[in-house]
């Protein structure tokens, strides 16, 4: 038996009909359970002074929401965007840490590939799955723009990217102001380009540290002998969390971005 560095796509576990169920869904299906169960429990823990885990979630809360009202300077906002930022913070925390239980990447079947004995896990860091990662990125972009039509409606919001609205009064004014327009129409242009930057730069940043994190774990497995990989598991708790923290950060940079009204607009 080798140890054979994990590959790029997700390995298949079973199928449903013709949906694929791969090692990493499994690992993300582990942690949706297993929030639904802790929401199920706290739905019921309304006392005015809480105690265990009551205390723990409405203490991770309050620290979540103080990074939030940090970069909206508004409470509203913030409590709009808690259910996003914080919940694709702590899945993402929370599928990071459970791919670093023991079993995970250990734990599956063997099979004969190019006549070596190679293990297809069972569990897999469901942040190693490009999909996974670009999901969440289109997610949080599509949530942004949909934000930000809301708050400042339809036609200002859009008139960021597609700037008509700019043109037309510019014409009122004549001059210099025209071709300052029609430049910033180019600009608005570029930043139609710049969302799908964005999701790419959410997506292959996160999947991207995981994946490398997976690869090390994976070499050091195979110096066992020579190496003792423990103090790059604590790199890997540290890794996780700032990776949480990175994503879901800039998501919420992205929706405050997006229901802000620049002064131009306002004014118009």
């Amino acid at each position: 038996m080798i140890f054979a560095l994990p590959p790029l796509v997700a390995e298949p576990i079973f199928y449903l009909g013709n949906f694929t169920v791969t090692n990493t869904l499994i690992n993300s299906s582990i942690a949706v359970v297993v929030f639904f169960i802790l929401g199920l429990i706290l739905r019921n823990k309304t006392a005015l002074i809480p105690t265990g885990i009551q205390n723990f979630a409405e203490s991770i809360l309050e620290i979540i929401l103080g990074f939030i009202d940090r970069v909206t300077h508004d409470r509203k906002k913030s409590m709009q965007f808690l259910p996003i930022v914080g919940g694709l913070f702590l899945f993402i925390l929370f599928s990071n840490w459970i791919g670093l239980l023991p079993g995970t990447g250990s734990i599956g079947r063997y099979l004969i590939h190019e006549g070596h004995l190679q293990l297809v896990p069972l569990f897999r860091p469901a942040n190693t799955d490009l999909n996974m990662t670009l999901a969440m990125a289109v997610f949080a972009v599509i949530a942004s723009h949909l934000f930000g039509v809301i708050a400042i409606g339809f036609f200002r919001y859009a008139n960021k990217f597609i700037k008509l609205g700019d043109i037309f009064h510019s014409f009122r004014k004549g001059g210099i102001s025209i071709m300052v327009a029609f430049i910033e129409f180019g600009v608005g242009l570029i930043e139609i380009f710049s969302e799908v930057a964005k999701v790419v730069s959410l997506s292959l940043r996160l999947f991207g540290n995981v994946f490398a994190g997976e690869v090390l774990l994976t070499v050091l497995a195979s110096l066992i002998a020579f190496v003792v990989p423990l103090p790059f598991m604590f790199l890997e708790i540290l890794v996780g969390l700032v990776q949480a923290v990175v994503f879901s950060m800039l998501t919420l940079v992205y929706l405050t971005m997006a229901t802000t009204e620049l002064p131009q607009e306002a004014h118009h």
